[in-house]
């Protein structure tokens, strides 16, 4: 089955457009590397009433928003062989700068998951 690496982060309004610059350039690289996919979405309804909304799980600030992303691989074994040539890659960790980054890393939840239902 497919796996996948899902993301979810709090980032500045006012970081947005230098957040998509940093995506943009992150997701071609892990398709380089052999990724299937590479997503990053930006909250738009996040008001919601039903479970707990992405703002109150990140305790989102004023002036904030959240990003929600994933990287399909073809499995864990893939994503493995994947992730750790993207690592090596010399222009992430030029992407990876902690003094320039659009958002706070720190408050960065990740994880990697299993696909249980594929329809």
């Amino acid at each position: 089955m497919r796996y996948v690496d899902g993301y979810i982060l709090p980032v500045p309004k006012k970081n947005v457009k230098a957040y998509v610059r940093m995506a943009k350039k992150a997701g071609k690289i892990w398709r380089e590397h052999g990724a299937l996919e590479y997503r990053e979405c930006v909250g738009e309804d996040l008001n919601v009433t039903m479970g707990l909304p992405f703002p109150r799980l990140l305790t989102i600030k004023p002036g904030e928003t959240v990003v929600f992303a994933w990287i399909l691989f073809k499995s864990r074994a893939h994503r493995d062989r994947v992730n750790a040539k993207v690592m090596k890659d010399p222009r992430i960790a030029g992407l990876c700068d902690a003094t320039s980054m659009p958002f706070d890393a720190k408050r960065m939840a990740y994880g990697g998951f299993s696909t249980m239902v594929d329809v």
